[in-house]
């Protein structure tokens, strides 16, 4: 199996092979589902490991001691060469996991194999495929907890124990300085016990994150807006607890405490930062300070850790194990929310490149997690919820066949269109009837009037019925499918083992069976030239705008608002049974310009609607914990904008009105033209890039595996809504 380790004398970092653990008694063997990365504790640990060895006596003087205690007791060459021989060890990282019990222990009656388990401990919990984990450092996860949240479990008791320390009552209010991951945990919880709060930290996302998960107030540690809070929420007499979630060598946190504290309160440290106690301050308000050990009683303790024996209730009421699992309890029922501090999830074979980023500053997060291979906790999150999955199938190919290769440029591109309705002669025939280099050779259709008609309007050398003449003729290199719904994954099937390039219009496919089908035709041909009809991400404003935004480092939020309108009585997309549903039809175009803009591909959707689904909202999950919620509605003002979406990241916001006017808000500021203009969705530019591809061979304008996984999540609408429940994408990138 593979496991994270570091050499703390060299730094090194590296995913290394080791022998699987045995399953001993009083304990379960785990494989890992998802892990946390503690980016407090972990890259504290990581930095120490990058420092000289004058830097590491300076950063741990608590080791140094036990160092000068060996060297008293044995001499200096022995000293040493016990001390090098362990810092030049590969040591573990990690400390909070969640997994699937592989293995049970003699003596463990309370969890079997194939059991949900959120697992605790820097010797058990670690960063690997698999951890054999003691009987009190593991607890089941309440049904419905998704895996990656229950990873949480072990800070999250970090933060309880803390809070607990504490002594909250309904009504206080509380200081928290540091606003980190526990930090921003211990808020959670306060306001979940009726504490309203103020935040302390330097970084103003951070201070944002806080205030949106429940805190009263936030700011700088050197702000005067802190302390007007502070004055305002407690008549100025000020706050009941402090709680030092902050490191560093700072002796600031415990000066700030003091100040804002009000007479007798309590101060709880929980992070590691300096504790100079500023004697009068302290004195004078005769302030109550209180330490937080970890995860609650029976941390340290090896008869309780590892020989299973646990405390009498009525003397211990909150040992570490019964802390997990009531913070697992308390996310499972929705008064903590771990989502909004998922920062980033990571593949666990790049743990080592994941950890440089988060050393380097290059990766900015509050939570970070390690996926492990497989996906099994998915399925099993999913089968314990009761809520489906839609696959997102794999694009495979037959070893050693490369993909059809263009046409030499040594003449026209020539085209041929299967369908000839009106979005293809009013969206797409016009821009290629004009463009150099392109030959509209042949349209075919299932009446013979209409093709007639397409032929005279847009100048086509062939008007035909006939299919299989089209797909049997050589000279044509691409073929456009732009029929109605039900019938464009058999077309797009067929077109690909004809050796055909592809244009298909939305959607790619209305079932998982159709969506597969396509899949089977590229890796049995050889040939994944296709390309389906999400022009939006060609528009050339929200292409601006985009650059115009920048990148960013942590999750995004994005709201698009469809004010699709009603459909005329009698229109063919209101055939559900055959035609599929309106937003099946149609909503792809937006999930493609949200995972476009988010650069990802959704890990999972929630679709909610009004009675009959006149009104959709769906909510997509993407892998770095952003979110895109798509309000596709039929009941608007048929004189409102249609399209309309907000990005909201790294504090910049940007605003597109209808494919009219854009906006970005940031550091500077960026408004479009306002002078009136024709929207432009980017159909032409789409097409551009389509026949490009086709003349020069290069790859196709949106890769398929992402063609791929939004026609699944568009497909995984209408699973959400006929469950009630939130639909894992298996295999999405």
């Amino acid at each position: 199996m593979k496991q994270v380790v570091q050499n703390y004398k060299s730094g090194e970092l590296a995913v290394l092979d080791v022998p699987v653990p045995g399953c001993k008694p009083g304990g379960v063997l785990v494989r890992s589902a998802y892990s946390l990365i503690s980016t407090g504790t972990e890259l504290m640990k990581v930095s120490e490991a990058g420092m000289s060895m004058l830097g590491k006596a300076r950063s741990r003087p608590d080791q140094v001691a036990k160092v000068m205690q060996s060297v008293a007791t044995n001499g200096v060459p022995a000293t040493y060469r016990k001390v090098m021989g362990k810092l030049d060890s590969y040591t573990p990282l990690g400390y909070s996991l969640c997994g699937v019990v592989e293995q049970v222990g003699a003596g463990i009656d309370d969890v079997k194999a194939g059991d949900l388990v959120a697992c605790a401990g820097n010797e058990h919990a670690l960063h690997a495929e698999l951890n054999w984990v003691p009987k009190n450092l593991c607890v089941p996860v309440p049904d419905g907890l998704a895996p990656r949240h229950a990873a949480f479990g072990t800070v999250g008791s970090i933060a309880l124990q803390g809070v607990r320390q504490g002594e909250p009552q309904l009504g206080e209010v509380a200081l928290v300085i540091g606003l980190g991951l526990i930090g921003q945990l211990v808020v959670q919880l306060l306001t979940a016990s009726g504490v309203r709060v103020v935040g302390v930290d330097p970084d103003p996302a951070r201070c944002e994150l806080a205030e949106r998960v429940g805190a009263a107030a936030c700011g700088d540690p050197a702000s005067a807006a802190v302390e007007a809070a502070v004055a305002g929420l407690t008549g100025g007499h000020g706050v009941d607890q402090v709680y030092l979630a902050a490191g560093g060598g700072s002796n600031q946190p415990v000066e700030l405490a003091a100040r804002l504290s009000r007479d007798r309160g309590r101060v709880v440290d929980i992070g590691k930062c300096r504790l100079d106690l500023p004697w009068n301050a302290y004195y004078e308000k005769e302030l109550d300070v209180r330490f937080s050990r970890s995860y609650g009683p029976g941390r340290y303790d090896p008869e309780y850790e590892l020989e299973g024996r646990d405390y009498p209730i009525g003397y211990v009421r909150w040992t570490e194990r019964r802390n997990l699992a009531c913070f697992l309890d308390l996310v499972a029922r929705g008064s903590v929310d771990v989502e909004p501090l998922v920062s980033h999830v990571a593949d666990f074979e790049d743990a080592v490149e994941t950890y440089r980023r988060l050393k380097d500053g290059e990766l900015k997060a509050v939570a970070v997690l390690f996926r492990y291979p497989g996906h099994a906790q998915e399925a099993r999150e999913t089968r314990e919820a009761g809520a489906p999955a839609v696959a997102v199938p794999e694009v495979r190919r037959p070893g050693g066949t490369a993909s059809t290769p263009a046409r030499p440029a040594t003449g026209p591109v020539r085209l041929a269109f299967v369908g000839a309705g009106n979005y293809a002669t009013s969206m797409l025939l016009p821009h290629l009837a004009r463009r150099d280099g392109v030959e509209l050779s042949t349209v075919v259709t299932t009446t013979a009037l209409s093709a007639a008609n397409a032929q005279r309007k847009f100048g086509f050398a062939q008007a035909t019925t006939d299919l299989d003449a089209v797909l049997g003729d050589k000279s044509i290199d691409a073929v456009f499918v732009v029929t109605r719904h039900s019938s464009h994954a058999e077309l797009t099937r067929q077109a690909l083992l004809a050796g055909k390039t592809v244009f298909v219009e939305k959607p790619l496919a209305l079932t998982e069976d159709e969506l597969a089908g396509v899949l089977a035709a590229v890796e049995e041909s050889g040939n994944d030239r296709l390309q389906v009809g999400f022009n939006r991400r060609f528009a050339p404003l929200l292409q601006e705008a985009r650059e115009r935004f920048g990148g960013r480092t942590g999750p995004a939020s994005l709201r698009y608002l469809v004010n699709a309108g009603r459909l005329q009585h009698g229109s063919w997309y209101l055939q559900q049974g055959t035609e599929g549903s309106r937003f099946a039809g149609e909503g792809g175009h937006f999930v493609d310009t949200a995972s476009w803009l988010l650069d990802a591909d959704p890990v999972s959707v929630y679709a909610a609607a009004t009675p009959g689904n006149d009104d959709l909202q769906v909510v997509l999950r993407y892998p770095d914990g952003s979110t895109a919620t798509i309000s596709y509605v039929t009941t608007g003002a048929p004189g409102f904008p249609k399209e309309t979406l907000d990005l909201v990241a790294d504090g910049k916001v940007l605003r597109l009105d209808d494919f009219v006017r854009a906006s970005v808000h940031g550091r500077k500021r960026w408004v479009s033209s306002r002078l009136p203009k024709a929207r432009d969705k980017g159909q032409n530019a789409e097409l551009a890039a389509f026949v490009k591809a086709v003349r020069t061979g290069g790859p196709m304008p949106v890769p398929l595996q992402s063609l791929v996984a939004t026609t699944a999540a568009t497909l995984a609408v209408q699973a959400g809504l006929a469950a009630g429940a939130p639909v894992t994408l298996a295999r999405a990138r």
